[in-house]
């Protein structure tokens, strides 16, 4: 396939190689072009994006255009090979002490998505058009089927019908169908409409009509200017599932032992129903290998039994579209018997049929009849042979394939043995199989021939073909099948004899070859090959682009790059005929190629070492035949970033400070960062620690702060690094004398070191103290070294303490010893002394055997007996071996035994999974060691023979099943039983269109178990399941599939469930359906409730309908807020709950403070404090409106009292003074206005008494003097001002 030009690269450090074309190209349909993009792949690698063009002239491809086949072909090959040795450099490595440059991995640019598109497009399919807006609205393409319908489209009676047809190209295309082979007028049916930008037919009924009348072929055509694609011819079929006949069945009598077949005949159903069978109550019948259901749904007893007559048996087809099941008439078996007694007991009798009389019988074949037949199946497809026999006993059925062994990957037993399926059927599968039916009594067999035939399938598929003007390329069509398919090429639709001719169009059969094409060539092929099975249809485009060069990307880039790194400077582009593409730098010179610089295939250019002298603007141009376009990129070159001055190695006192340095140069240009790691991971920066730009002071220092410690300085473009560790030293007592107050540091190595008292099993090593560096010597480990077994290995002997410098060695026999010693004091560990010389013991037997002994199976007929090899220390001699014994246990045979040099011995040609005993004694050339104990061991394992029986599946609830089963009998386990196993799958949902992941789950129950527990599964599905028994080895074989149905559940929570306020008095609910329905959704519940701060209002609650997934909220209260709860609900229940609360108002905060602020304690206590104030303030205030002698009541006036005015005696007390006029029997209220005084205890009522007097704190101890005044009607004018009473009232 042809790529167009679209080149690209990043500026990063690292290595890529151009990867070769595929060794298929020219036959994919590509002429090798030297404007062809050779490479059909981009180097995608951590941000770095490189495709690779062949960079030859537009001029030169001219010339070359005119090259035979053969020399195009091995320029092809040529450019491959050279282009496989172009390899990415490599970054400049570190410094020693670890500093890691960094280059900036930024995500790449849109432009580098698009041009990475377009390359892996190339590798796949339809070539796509990049990205960009501009090249879109330009560049033109040919129609593509994008989506259709499935040849076969069978489709619901009860539905509206759809015929789905999608397609894209520039412009958009157009849309018509046939139906039959005829033009389909859809404006004249009034029933039929097309989705809008869309070539999808709908088929509406809800105004009546009859689906059937619309079965038929129909195919889609998508057109634009440039040519036309074709959908695959689709026959559309409308499910049927007609009623099962009427008819009444009489008893069926037969003899006891006798075979019996029932007939289903189910009524002919599209797609075909699901057969099985129930009694007339509804309750499965128990099948087994003696009673069991065929493939035609007919129900086979190999041999009839008494207790058969229990029950009657009723055959039910389940019909897939509509979920409805039929059910046909019972038949009731009338059981004909010497034994008319049906005793429980004679079940389980080993000899059963004698006990009642049944006389034993040959097997027979009941399905197929005879001794041979044939059977042909399609590749790919299963194939399923099957047979059933009668016989009594009841006859096993057991599986051959004459001439090799069954396909063990693709081949499952079903229906007790008597069915053989084989998926996924391929060529070397045909041959002859035979079924062997046995009993005690004989066997019998019956051949199937098998032949495999094949629809066509693709080999080389057309891929579409994009081209420039002048430029070759070819289609290819290769299929295969049984029968050989044939070839029908079309164009735009109409067979090619019948198109207009075309002098650069040749047709080779499954080819065709163009040959200098121009814009005229643009058209769309399709290709139909086929055969008696079936067909493929195939469209492939050939567009041809004549597009002047472009940039892809963003102009006027700016790279940054480290002074003496590798780099690369990118200039992606597009055009058609492929440009070639040329560097400068500033603007002048020649062409970038060559020394420091290097150009690769795709355009991109390489600076090998950047120095300050590259710095600069490189301008890269594009060109061909029909123009040329430019670019620039701007280099900065940068200071790397150091660490001059790094932390180092350092001792601490637990309480101390500690501080690290770190001193760093960076160019000033890029912004520096400098942050600690500690033992490799982020540090944190506590209150005890103080991090600056030059170094991290530790305060305090502990001993969780030991470890290790990392300054990173790092830029956007590079980093650096240096490390350090730092020792805490537990608290040491106050010194005593001058020396304890020294620097300490580690012991000094010990010396001289000396063999003495030489022995049998021991020696004397003596060895003279470094210096301690002023901390005392704690202990002394004494190492060792052997040159046998492990030469340069140094072992660690034992351990002294620091006061003693002589010490007496436990030695093993036949040890070339060697020792050496290290000191250890509280700072650390010295180096090691320098070894002793060597001292080697006399030899012994061995005092030991080796452990750790086993004995496995790695395969069905070996043992492998391994063991731990016993050490230096423990061979105790030269030419240490082991003799390995073994015999089966509990059979009293003579011992195996044999000599071994190794850790392992295989027993080979054992049985399967037999337990052994098993010894091993090492011995050496001194002797034997100790007679070992017996270890029991087993043979290996073989996949199990036997399938679980009797699987019974019981529903729990709508997620769980219990499983129970009848174990297998140990001598078919062929191993250790390590679990029963359950794979299941979920077949299908009960609801319609629910796609559903078909993935095989496992449930593992293990032990010996008869029941177990399935759970986690989905509610309102289909569920197949099947068992099998594992031990060591693996699975066993599978039991009969069971089918079992959950019911329906509750559904899951709503997703996405959103709460927008778009104004103070709506609030929009928004929401989309469960992911899990779990059965038949029924509506919505939707509670809300309004809450402001602590108050909460009622709870309201709203049932939706199952569709909807909008609701609208008028709001009541603008302050308050609301809480939503939304759950999805079905027949069951409603399922999980999502909660979600509406935005909060900008006032929220003052409102909820005007709510709560009433209830606050200091509130209150503020209250009741200024009310009390006010309270005194009265007291205060009446009583010095009261001091004095007399306080006269009211003024005495000018104007003469009333007739209803009592005469007063000693004149009226009226209260007065010089500046204010008398006080009225009246007080002013509260709102301003002059009240009558009414009270009772008012002062003016009582007249009776002396003058009135107080006591020294104010109060009042005399009588009242004056009798209450008759109303009056004048007011108090110029005294309000200063009354007492009136001046609090104004206060208030």
């Amino acid at each position: 396939m042809r790529r167009l030009a679209a080149r690209g690269a990043a500026g990063e450090a690292g290595e890529v190689a151009a990867p070769a074309a595929d060794s298929s190209d020219s036959a994919q349909g590509r002429s090798p072009s030297p404007w062809r993009l050779i490479d059909l792949c981009a180097i995608w690698d951590a941000g770095v994006y490189l495709p690779s063009a062949a960079r030859n002239g537009a001029s030169s491809g001219v010339a070359r255009r005119r090259l035979n086949e053969a020399e195009k072909l091995s320029s092809v090959r040529e450019a491959q090979l050279k282009r496989l040795e172009v390899t990415r450099p490599r970054v400049l490595g570190s410094r020693e002490r670890g500093r890691v440059p960094r280059m900036a991995r930024q995500p790449p640019p849109p432009w580098v998505h698009a041009a990475f598109l377009l390359c892996l497009l190339s590798l796949g399919g339809a070539i796509e058009i990049p990205m960009d807006p501009s090249i879109q609205n330009e560049l033109t393409q040919p129609p593509t089927i994008t989506k259709q319908s499935v040849k076969d489209h069978i489709v619901d009676p009860r539905d509206n019908i759809l015929i789905e047809c999608e397609a894209k190209g520039n412009p958009a295309p157009s849309f018509h169908w046939t139906r039959n082979s005829r033009f389909f007028n859809i404006a004249k049916d009034p029933r039929v409409s097309m989705r809008r930008r869309s070539g999808t037919l709908v088929i509406d009924f809800r105004s009546g009509g009859r689906p059937e009348e619309y079965e038929g072929e129909y195919q889609c055509f998508a057109r634009n200017k440039f040519g036309t694609a074709l959908s695959n011819r689709i026959r559309l079929q409308v499910s049927k599932s007609p009623l099962w006949p009427k008819e009444n069945l009489d008893p069926v009598v037969v003899q006891e032992g006798a075979p019996l077949t029932l007939q289903c005949n189910p009524p002919p159903g599209l797609p075909s129903p699901v057969i099985f069978w129930m009694s007339s109550s509804m309750e499965p019948i128990t099948q087994d290998k003696r009673v069991s259901q065929g493939h035609n749904g007919d129900l086979y007893f190999s041999n009839v039994m008494l207790q058969d007559m229990q029950t009657d048996y009723s055959c039910n087809a389940r019909f897939h579209f509509t979920h409805t099941i039929q059910q046909k008439n019972p038949f009731t078996l009338k059981v004909l018997t010497n034994h008319p007694y049906n005793d429980s007991s004679l079940r389980n009798h080993p000899d059963m049929y004698s006990a009642r009389g049944v006389a034993e019988r040959t097997p027979s074949f009941m399905y197929p009849q005879g001794t041979a037949s044939s059977q042909m199946v399609l590749r790919g497809m299963d194939l399923l042979l099957e047979c059933i026999a009668s016989g009594v006993p009841t006859p096993d059925i057991a599986w051959y394939k004459k001439g090799g062994d069954l396909p063990s990957d693709k081949a499952k037993f079903e229906n007790f043995n008597k069915a053989l399926r084989i998926t996924n059927v391929s060529e070397e599968d045909s041959g002859e199989y035979f079924c062997l039916a046995s009993n005690k009594m004989g066997s019998i067999r019956h051949t199937i021939s098998v032949r495999v035939k094949a629809a066509p399938y693709w080999l080389d598929e057309p891929k579409n073909l994009i081209l420039a003007p002048g430029e070759d390329g070819r289609l290819v069509c290769r299929a295969n099948g049984n029968p050989k398919p044939t070839v029908q090429w079309m164009v735009n639709g109409e067979p090619l004899q019948s198109a207009p001719p075309n002098p650069n169009r040749e047709v080779a059969g499954d080819t065709i070859i163009f040959r200098d094409t121009q814009i005229s060539s643009r058209a769309v092929y399709q290709c139909n090959t086929s055969n008696e099975h079936g067909y493929l249809l195939a469209n492939a485009f050939v567009s041809v682009l004549d597009v002047p060069p472009r940039m892809l990307s963003p102009r006027n880039q700016l790279i940054r790059v480290i002074l003496y790194n590798r780099t690369r400077l990118d200039c992606p582009f597009f055009g058609s005929p492929i440009p070639t593409l040329r560097w400068f730098k500033n603007g002048q010179g020649s062409n970038l190629d060559g020394g420091n610089y290097h150009v690769y295939e795709n355009g991109s250019l390489e600076i090998k070492m950047i120095r300050k002298e590259d710095q600069g603007i490189y301008t890269c141009v594009a060109t061909n035949i029909l123009g040329k376009a430019e670019n620039q990129v701007r280099l900065e070159v940068k200071d790397p970033t150091r660490i001059y001055r790094m932390p180092e190695d350092q001792v601490a006192k637990r309480g101390t400070t500690v501080q690290l340095e770190c001193r760093v140069k960076h160019d000033p240009s890029l912004k520096l960062t400098v942050s600690w790691l500690k033992d490799d991971e982020p540090l944190y920066i506590g209150n005890r620690m103080k991090k600056e730009d030059d170094s991290l002071t530790i305060f305090g220092v502990a001993e969780r702060d030991q470890g290790s410690y990392t300054c990173v300085a790092s830029t956007e473009l590079d980093q650096d690094l240096a490390k350090a560790y730092l020792t805490v030293l537990a608290d040491q007592a106050t010194p005593t004398n001058r020396l304890a107050a020294l620097p300490k540091g580690r012991p000094d190595r010990p010396r001289d070191l000396e063999l003495t008292d030489l022995a049998e099993r021991s020696v004397r090593l003596t060895w003279i103290p470094g210096d301690a560096n002023n901390s005392p010597i704690t202990d002394y480990v004494v190492q060792f070294e052997e040159d046998q077994f492990q030469p340069g290995v140094w072992h660690d002997h034992s351990k002294y303490p620091g006061s003693v410098n002589s010490a007496v060695l436990r030695l093993s026999p036949y040890v070339n010893y060697q020792f050496r010693v290290i000191a250890i004091n509280e700072v650390g560990s010295s180096h090691p002394s320098l070894p002793s010389e060597r001292y080697r013991t006399s030899g012994a037997p061995p005092e030991s055997n080796p452990g750790d002994v086993k004995g496995e199976g790695t395969r069905k007929n070996n043992m492998e007996i391994t063991w731990t090899p016993m050490n230096a220390t423990s061979a105790f001699g030269p030419n240490l071996r082991y003799i390995v014994k073994w015999r089966r246990r509990e059979t009293r045979e003579a011992w195996n035994n044999v000599t071994v040099w190794g850790s392992r011995y295989v027993v080979g040609q054992t049985p399967v999974y037999v337990p052994y005993e098993i010894r091993v004694q090492a011995e050496n050339d001194f002797g034997k060691g100790p007679e070992p104990e017996s270890v029991i061991g087993y043979s290996g394992e073989d996949y199990p023979r036997a399938a679980p029986t009797e699987v019974k599946v019981r529903v729990m609830n709508s997620t769980a099943i219990s499983l129970q089963w009848n174990r297998v009998y140990s001598d078919t386990v062929q191993g250790q039983l390590r679990e029963y196993r359950a794979y299941y799958w979920r077949e299908s949902s009960l609801l319609k269109n629910l796609w559903v992941s078909q993935k095989r789950q496992q449930a593992s129950f293990p032990g010996d178990r008869l029941r177990g527990v399935v759970s986690r599964l989905f509610p309102y599905s289909n569920y197949k399941l099947e068992m099998v028994v594992v031990n060591g080895r693996g699975d066993g074989p599978r039991s009969e599939t069971k089918e079992f149905t959950t019911p329906e559940g509750v559904p899951s929570a709503p997703r996405r469930f959103r709460v927008r306020q778009p104004n103070l008095e709506t609030i929009n609910l928004e929401w989309d359906h469960p992911e899990h329905p779990n059965g038949i959704m029924i509506g919505y519940t939707l509670k809300y409730v309004a809450f402001n701060g602590t108050k909460v209002g009622k709870q309201i609650v709203e049932n939706l309908s199952p569709n909807q997934t909008k609701f609208t909220v008028q709001r009541t209260d603008p302050v308050s807020r609301y809480r939503f709860t939304l759950s999805a609900r079905t027949q069951v229940g409603s399922g999980e709950a999502v909660t979600e609360e509406s935005p909060a108002p900008p006032n929220e905060a003052y409102t909820n403070n005007q709510a709560d602020i009433a209830t606050q304690g200091w509130f209150i206590g503020l209250m009741c404090a200024i009310a009390l104030l006010v309270l005194i303030l009265l007291i205060v205030c009446f009583i010095k409106r009261s001091r004095g002698g007399k306080y006269p009541v009211r003024e005495k006036k000018d104007v003469p009292l009333g007739p209803e005015d009592p005469k007063e005696e000693d004149g009226s007390f009226d209260y007065s003074d010089e500046d204010n006029k008398p006080l009225q029997g009246s007080q002013t209220s509260l709102d301003g206005t002059i009240k009558q005084q009414e009270s009772d205890d008012s002062l003016v009522d009582y007249g009776e008494g002396g003058e009135g007097q107080f006591n020294e704190d104010g109060s009042f101890i005399g009588q009242y003097t004056v009798k209450k005044d008759k109303e009056e009607t004048e007011g108090n004018e110029s005294s309000e001002a200063t009354s007492p009473v009136n001046a609090i009232y104004s206060l208030a």
